[in-house]
């Protein structure tokens, strides 16, 4: 049975801590000095493993190879798929290796640059890239398909909506300035944001104004150990640094830059979404300044065209002549020259580059469309000064054309801005300052100093006053309040706080004063974690993307072919005389007719709203999720989840609350009660299985209930004190999966688990003890028998509550079209009381841990989409397994789980929200997609003519580039619409009517 199986699972303390761009050597392990003490003539290598999901997995791997003879150290990473490997070449070779993390379950395969002889070890590096420039998924596919092409990178992913890319590649094969440059080299702006291969910080610096100053900056930092480099930006007072961690904290380059300049320069560390943050303001004024010329510039050519030959003084001052060229036509060509060659120069310097590298994108019609409209005015405009005959003139078309576009980036720009809103958020909930208590000469805590919150450094004990934000996450070390979490877990319950129990940064201290040490600083915290993990989910893609890709790769030859054939339709119509002359007679001739119907579709034509119609959503719907608690770790998890047919649960913490306590104890051997509980407790206390522990407490409550000081703290010491003096030794304890626990007491031996542990033994179980154990098994009781040297001696009743929405939560999911199944260790009979409580119909029972799996691949064998929910450590394999894995209750353990979504917050409930979120988000991209599809169906054919013969409506290019700027706002406008999503309600999706 699943929850009987009583071995020591690993705590949170052992469990593996991975950032998410983390690598094997950010892990904790020994010091310098540590490692070179006895590992002389020792071999390292690297090895790739194959197949870790979660944690456990790399524990399972690190146990394997620890526990070879002749390997002094393994450490493995999760996220790395590596493991690193110090062993003696005397005793272990490195086919030994191979096999020890095989025979564990896993592929393994030595890396051949990886031994320490080599000059560069190879390491897989993330970063993170700012991508300025792109205007659309072609842009996306361009930077995408040449950074894939580079060698050493692995694997690279461009995002639109966040204008990042994130690149796995090989730092000994390429750097990431190489990776800037062919970003650059492609036509767009390039940046490294973050990267894992070292501790990298932006320190701004107040007082650097004179040469002088400069000189001192330069002088502190080289004489400062741990810096591996620095470059200072004189103009923005900038200094960025990369130190080695080990060897220099931040806190101590900030100080040593403040005091050895004798506080005349002064440091503070610049927050890396604060810049970009900055970043994307810069890009929106920049576009808006671009507006505003192009507006000021153009309105007064549309003027000159629409409105001034109605007022009879300003027309003949236009038509007057300034040598052989009218004062208005030579107006509207300078004007429209600075349009079209200084405001329009960003999208000539984009479509060149776009077309140097075989690829199209927006900004190539653009300049086609603005470019032939400005070409033929210009020769109209000579032609009519040569000859007399003036033809009509479109200057305003290309004027108003860049106007509109421009007005329709400033607006997309603006809207993006507000996708991100959710991270935003996030990162505003990290305080800014904080209060560092420090030491006297007698190790007490005499005072204390405001110091800068991305300065705190594991181990430093911080006061935190009532109000005041936590600044990082620790662990209360004095007094007691009550803090809200609301804003990092979505629990809006204020938490309890006293001494040891752990604080997130970020979350908001209510009452009283407390003194906290901080364990995890800087992108180790929950917060940063959440924030990581969100950006992860945005920038990845979802299947559903491909299709906009796709259109996009052919879009613009497509359009530029239309247009083509526009013209010449149109053009040899009229020269065949096909259509009657006073359709053309107001442009003069079919040639000027053709040409604007042809410029029309270029200009109207829009492959933005495709790009955009996806990552929009996703980065609105991720965002969404992590202020509800519900953490959705990919644009592929949110896809899939909208068609979940199967939820599989697990019921031990997850169905029930966790918390098992013992109901009935009965003693069949005539054995005293108390002597019992005391073989039980001993047996149990060396396990750390829940159900151990609520034998252990009940075992202690019973025998020294009311004997001890009422006082948490008294409890706990006294606590301790009698387990060593109460309990009896155990000797040869083996826990025996998904049957029980085994050991040997007074030289007896004991066994405590269910039937199958007992029967195997050769121990009778009585009559009156089989009876007894059934009618508890029917009340959803978990009956645990126990037996003493060969005898049987008494049973256990075990009881773990349901929690209060798990029956609600389960017909809530019916009502939506999802199956729910139970699938557990237990027996029978407790399994389907428990299920007959909850309203679960296909209960799995006596189902081993491994056997998880194989149920959801069964559920998967008709194409089904299989979700399972569980605590994501003991059912990472299955989670691994399903389509959509849900790790519930995941508290603070965010980033190593084997899950696509992670739901902070213990409660049945976020699993509605989780699919919800997932259905209404991809109701929006379907809505977007459609927009954005009817838009082109319905616009090029209009643009081209198409109603021109019936209705006589021709829509002028100026007006298409209206429309093209709108369609790609009104597609982002669509997918913030995410942002107004609210829970459902259970009380609405039940159709309960609350009286």
């Amino acid at each position: 049975m699943a929850h009987l199986q009583l071995a020591a699972l690993a705590g949170d303390g052992e469990m593996e801590e991975v950032a998410l761009l983390g690598s094997y050597d950010e892990e904790a392990g020994p010091g310098p000095a540590e490692e070179e003490e006895g590992e002389a003539g020792m071999r390292r290598v690297q090895v790739r493993v194959t197949g870790m999901t979660c944690s456990a997995c790399s524990s399972a791997v690190e146990a394997a190879l620890s526990a070879r003879r002749g390997v002094r150290r393994a450490a493995v990473s999760l996220l790395q798929n590596r493991a690193h490997v110090v062993f003696d070449p005397a005793h272990v070779k490195d086919e030994d290796i191979v096999e020890a993390i095989e025979d564990a379950g896993f592929e393994a395969e030595i890396l051949p640059d990886s031994a320490i002889s080599q000059p560069k070890t190879q390491k897989t590096v993330s970063g993170q890239f700012r991508i300025g420039g792109m205007t659309c998924a072609a842009c996306v596919n361009s930077v995408q398909g040449i950074l894939k092409k580079l060698p050493g990178v692995k694997r690279a992913v461009v995002a639109l909506a966040t204008s990042t890319g994130e690149v796995e590649y090989d730092s000994s094969a390429i750097s990431k300035d190489d990776i800037v440059q062919a970003i650059e080299d492609a036509g767009f702006e390039a940046a490294l944001l973050r990267s894992s291969e070292h501790d990298k910080v932006l320190l701004i610096v107040a007082g650097l104004h004179t040469e002088e100053d400069l000189d001192v900056l330069h002088d502190v930092l080289k004489k400062m150990e741990g810096l591996r480099h620095f470059a200072v930006n004189f103009a923005n007072s900038e200094v960025e640094i990369l130190f080695d961690p080990e060897v220099v904290g931040l806190r101590q380059i900030v100080d040593t830059i403040n005091l050895e300049s004798n506080d005349r320069l002064r440091a503070h560390v610049q927050n890396p979404y604060i810049r970009a943050a900055s970043n994307d303001a810069h890009e929106a004024s920049k576009t808006l300044h671009l507006l505003r010329s192009s507006l000021l510039l153009s309105v007064p050519v549309f003027f000159m065209r629409m409105v001034c030959p109605h007022i009879p003084f300003i027309s003949s001052f236009l038509l007057m002549h300034c040598g052989p060229f009218r004062i208005g036509d030579l107006l509207k060509c300078i004007l429209v020259s600075l349009v079209q060659f200084v405001v329009g120069k960003r999208f000539y310097i984009a479509a060149y580059r776009a077309l140097r590298h075989g690829s199209t994108n927006m900004d190539v019609l653009v300049v086609i469309g603005t470019t032939a409209s400005y070409l033929y005015s210009v020769c109209a405009l000579l032609y009519g000064t040569f000859t007399g005959f003036h033809p009509p003139l479109y200057f305003e078309t290309s004027a108003m054309i860049i106007t509109f576009v421009l007005f329709g980036k400033y607006l997309e720009v603006l809207a993006k801005g507000k996708t991100s809103d959710a991270i935003k958020k996030l990162v505003e909930l990290a305080p800014a300052t904080a209060l560092l208590l420090l030491k006297d000469k007698e190790g007490k805590y005499s005072c204390e100093k405001e110091i800068d919150a991305s300065l705190v450094q594991p181990g430093d004990v911080l006061k935190v006053l009532p109000g005041s934000k936590v600044p990082a996450d620790g662990i209360v070390i004095w007094g007691s309040s009550h803090v809200d979490e609301s804003m990092v877990t979505g629990e809006s319950v204020p938490i309890s706080k006293e001494v040891s129990s752990l604080v997130i940064g970020g979350t908001i201290n209510l009452h009283g004063i407390l003194h906290i040490q901080a364990t995890k600083v800087g992108s180790g915290t929950v917060l940063n974690q959440i924030i990581s993990l969100v950006e992860t989910a945005q920038m990845s893609k979802a299947p559903i993307q491909k299709f906009a890709d796709y259109v996009a790769s052919i879009f613009v030859p497509i359009v530029i072919t239309l247009s083509l054939l526009t013209f010449f339709a149109w053009f040899l119509c009229g020269w065949l005389g096909a259509y009657p002359n006073s359709w053309s007679a107001e442009t003069s001739n079919c040639f000027v007719f053709s040409l604007m119907f042809s410029i029309s579709v270029v200009v109207i034509a829009c492959p933005c709203a495709l790009g955009l119609a996806t990552p929009t959503a996703v980065m609105v719907a991720t965002g969404v999720g992590a202020n509800h608690g519900v953490l959705v770790k990919g644009g592929d998890a949110l896809e899939r989840a909208q068609n979940i047919k199967y939820v599989i649960f697990d019921k031990t913490g997850t169905l029930t609350q966790g918390k098992a306590t013992v109901t009935t104890r009965k003693t069949f051997s005539g054995m005293d009660l108390g002597d019992f509980l005391t073989l039980v407790a001993s047996a149990e206390a060396s396990s750390e299985h829940p159900l151990a522990k609520a034998i252990l407490d009940y075992a202690f409550h019973f025998h020294f209930f009311g004997k001890l000081s009422s006082s948490k703290d008294n409890m706990k010491k006294r606590k301790e004190e009698i387990f060593s003096e109460w309990l009896l030794d155990a000797t040869d304890f083996s826990a025996l999966p998904g049957k029980g626990i085994q050991c040997w007491l007074n030289g007896k031996k004991i066994l405590v688990g269910n039937r199958a542990l007992i029967t195997e033994n050769g121990t009778n179980i009585p009559e009156e003890a089989e009876n007894f154990l059934i009618d508890m098994e029917l009340n959803a009781k978990t009956g645990i028998l126990v037996a003493y040297d060969g005898e049987f001696i008494g049973l256990i009743g075990v009881t773990d509550p349901l929690k209060r929405e798990a029956a609600v939560v389960i017909e809530g999911l019916k009502r939506m079209g999802v199956h729910p199944v139970m699938v557990t260790g237990d027996n029978r009979r407790t399994a389907q009381a428990v299920a007959n409580e909850v309203g679960i119909e296909d209960v799995r029972a006596e189902v081993m841990p491994a056997g998880k799996a194989d149920v959801i691949r069964s559920l998967q064998k008709d194409g089904s989409v299989v979700a399972m929910v569980g605590d994501g450590i003991n059912d990472s394999p299955a989670l691994a397994a399903a389509d959509v894995g849900m790790a519930i209750g995941a508290g603070t353990d965010i980033a190593i789980e084997a899950a696509d979504y992670v739901l902070v917050r213990n409660n049945l409930e976020d699993v509605i929200t989780a699919i919800d979120l997932s259905r209404k988000t991809f109701s929006r991209i379907r809505w977007n997609y459609f927009f954005a599809m009817a838009y082109n169906v319905v616009a090029i054919p209009v643009a081209a003519g198409a109603l021109f013969p019936l209705t006589g409506l021709q829509m002028p290019p100026w007006l298409a580039g209206l429309c093209m700027a709108f369609s790609s706002v009104s597609v982002v406008c669509s997918s913030l619409l995410l942002r107004r999503y609210r829970k459902p309600r259970l009380t609405t999706l039940l159709q309960i009517t609350m009286e």
